[in-house]
């Protein structure tokens, strides 16, 4: 049987290039599948501590699992105005570094950028900034129980808002 301590970068790059894929082609409910059921996805304020608590401090996104089903389940219906049509994304993924296994959970960090063009008004955004993944295994494959994307940039544009899942 597989240990967490067995996956090579090699296999945790597949996995992070296949999220990339699935996000790009808006394949949500496959990537919501990349997650437990007791997920964190959590994208903390620029400007603060992107390691304080999101319950007492303002985070971009929050979400437990529940909350994040729910959000696959939104982006995906006609309703999501700011995102029907859905926007193109590219997402690139860079700089791949495992940060150690601990409490059974493997940690990984990457670069990200996403370059988003609104299908509606054809401006074109950039998101770049680190991902922090905790990965616990399940059934021979990896499953991530956390993701933390921290943003690189001062400001989402004034009109911008972040409405894809980073």
């Amino acid at each position: 049987m597989r240990e967490l301590k067995d996956w090579s970068r090699s296999d945790i790059e597949d996995w992070l290039y296949s999220e990339a894929a699935l996000l790009d082609e808006w394949r949500l409910p496959e990537w919501r599948q990349l997650f437990t059921e007791d997920a964190r996805y959590l994208v903390p304020n620029m400007a603060g501590d992107p390691y304080a608590p999101p319950e007492s401090t303002l985070y971009l996104i929050s979400d437990d699992g529940h909350h994040l089903t729910e959000r696959v389940k939104r982006l995906g219906k006609k309703t999501a105005h700011a995102e029907y049509p859905h926007s193109t994304t590219h997402r690139t993924i860079s700089n791949v570094r495992f940060l150690g296994i601990g409490d059974g959970e493997l940690k990984v960090s990457c670069n990200f950028t996403i370059n988003r063009t609104s299908s509606q008004s054809g401006v074109i955004d950039t998101y770049f900034g680190r991902q922090e993944y905790k990965f616990v295994q399940a059934d021979e494959k990896l499953l991530a129980r956390e993701k933390r994307s921290i943003l690189s940039i001062g400001a989402l544009r004034p009109h911008g808002k972040l409405s894809i899942i980073l």
